[in-house]
């Protein structure tokens, strides 16, 4: 039966229209602080399909897991996160799975919305699970950073275009994903990536991803000296299917092809680990 036309008592009715209505919204909010030798909640609320777990863990920071409980994300879905460290607080996020965006309807587009905000002596590690892109997946992803002084950010975003071992495909999708980095209100990094279309022949092509499957964005903002210092070291975990550099003075940044989720992995997690300087939250390596 066509779209917006309902059968009621046996007659068809074109006269009522189905209206398109958000499948899921979520919303959470937290901030950290310090507590003595240790990071604690200042704040925290969720709403919707967004929660929260809080793993103990004997070190020092605050890790939170997000939970998506819709499952996944379709279009229509609408995300939002605000997270804060305070002066003195280290604040680790992650997610407890993979995030899956499913087919969407057409003319609707899933969005996620992140706000992240560091003071000066602070530290937030942004650490989500991949993101896998089904076929007529439609994501709108935003990803806006605050620093101030000497605060610390590392982040990763991982992206799967499909499931190689299930033999998914992404034949038609629709992914637009910013990011943006400012520190002291000077914007310091801003990336845009836009993939339409059939993502598997746009990504056979040797000038975009030479066959890739998988890929990865990772970005530290650090004191020059820092971001110096570790550039050989994750360099040399790199294949060559990957560059990283200082892209200016405490900006280390790096772009990464895989064939697939468990190859970006195999790179992924050393190479986090060594950014890190810890092991990664538990759900990463379940």
């Amino acid at each position: 039966m066509p779209e917006g036309i309902i059968t009621i008592a046996g007659k068809i009715s074109s006269d009522l229209h189905v209206s398109q209505q958000p499948r899921a919204k979520g919303e959470a909010l937290i901030i950290a602080k310090p507590r003595g030798d240790r990071s604690t909640l200042a704040d925290f609320r969720t709403s919707g399909c967004m929660k929260m777990l809080f793993p103990r863990s004997p070190t020092p920071d605050l890790t939170a897991i997000m939970l998506n409980t819709a499952g996944g994300i379709t279009g229509g879905d609408r995300i939002a996160l605000t997270a804060r460290a305070r002066e003195g607080s280290h604040l680790r996020l992650s997610t407890q799975a993979a995030e899956r965006i499913y087919r969407a309807q057409p003319g609707e587009t899933g969005k996620v919305v992140t706000r992240l905000s560091v003071q000066d002596g602070a530290r937030i590690d942004w650490l989500p699970q991949e993101t896998i892109l089904f076929d007529r997946a439609a994501l709108d992803r935003q990803l806006r950073v605050d620093l101030t002084g000497s605060a610390r950010f590392l982040m990763v975003e991982p992206l799967i275009l499909g499931r190689a071992a299930m033999g998914e495909t992404v034949r038609n999708a629709r992914l637009t994903d910013r990011v943006r980095v400012v520190r002291d209100d000077i914007p310091v990094f801003a990336d845009t990536m836009r993939l339409s279309g059939d993502l598997l022949e746009h990504m056979a092509r040797a000038a975009t991803g030479g066959g890739a499957g998988a890929m990865a964005s990772v970005l530290l903002a650090t004191s020059e000296s820092e971001a110096e210092t570790l550039l050989a070291p994750v360099r040399a975990l790199l294949p060559d299917t990957a560059g990283a550099s200082v892209i200016r003075p405490g900006l280390l940044y790096l772009r990464l092809l895989a064939p697939d989720g468990f190859e970006l992995r195999k790179t992924l997690i050393p190479v986090l680990q060594r950014l890190n300087g810890a092991n990664l939250p538990r759900t990463w390596m379940i």
